[in-house]
């Protein structure tokens, strides 16, 4: 199992976040980033003076170590060129963190990518040309560990035809409301129905909640799905509770992640 275990910088950087907050202003960036996979969303504030940050702040939703990378991504690029700003990757983040759990890294290490969203905002606003030179190329695997490994192998990225899921223990990340149709749907092949979202509860019309109140889908709020596990096809996953911040596994039979 991997580990989840969290560095003392990161657990002080999450219960005593630096420059929470934004900044305002003409001479002001935002970069947002977010994961609707995972729920993370992170917002950083920049104040450029020349081709220099002068200050920075954040505005994050997402678990601890969410928190902590926009904290530390904050502190580090006080004083830095925007030219070395960009070069800031996740990996230099979550060294200066002494380290995060492998799973944190997919989904909750961001904050150096708002930053990057932040510089390019800026840069656009000055008239400047954004070539690719200027963007930062991400070689994190997806959020979700495990989905390209187990497609075809109870991996879905649609579901055309329910019967091919009979009596499976079915999870569905929520992804708007093709995914609660789909939910739904799927109720009368199976009783096994998990529909997950990073919500506290699930975004869709007043129609479709009215339904699925009155349906045998299970709902997953304040959930994120981390990893996809088993030997040969789909046996279980591994969840994380956005409000207890710790993880646990679920058995399943077949994941739908819509696209």
């Amino acid at each position: 199992m991997k580990s989840t275990k969290y560095s003392e910088k990161v657990l002080d950087h999450f219960r005593n976040p630096r420059n929470v907050g934004t900044l305002e202003g003409d001479d002001v960036a935002v970069g947002k980033v977010g994961n609707p996979t995972c729920g993370d969303i992170m917002e950083v504030y920049i104040r450029i003076d020349g081709d220099r940050i002068t200050d920075a702040k954040f505005r994050t939703f997402g678990c601890g170590s969410a928190i902590a990378t926009t904290s530390m991504t904050t502190e580090m690029v006080k004083g830095m060129s925007l030219d070395d700003a960009m070069k800031l990757t996740r990996q230099d983040v979550a060294d200066e963190l002494d380290g995060l759990p492998p799973i944190k890294m997919h989904c909750s290490n961001l904050a150096a990518d708002a930053l990057h969203e932040a510089i390019k905002s800026y840069r656009k606003g000055m008239g400047e040309d954004v070539g690719e030179e200027d963007k930062v190329k991400d070689t994190e695997p997806e959020c979700v560990v495990g989905k390209d490994e187990f497609l075809g192998k109870g991996v879905w990225t649609a579901v055309d035809d329910p019967e091919e899921l009979r009596d499976l223990r079915t999870l569905i990340l929520h992804s708007g409301d093709e995914s609660v149709e789909a939910a739904l749907e799927l109720t009368e092949v199976t009783d096994r129905v998990v529909l997950l979202t990073p919500d506290a509860e699930i975004m869709t019309t007043p129609e479709l909640r009215a339904r699925l109140e009155d349906s045998r889908v299970k709902l997953l709020t304040e959930s994120r799905l981390l990893e996809i596990l088993g030997e040969f096809e789909v046996e279980k996953v591994k969840i994380f509770n956005i409000d207890e911040d710790e993880d646990y596994e679920l058995f399943v039979d077949a994941v739908v992640i819509m696209e």
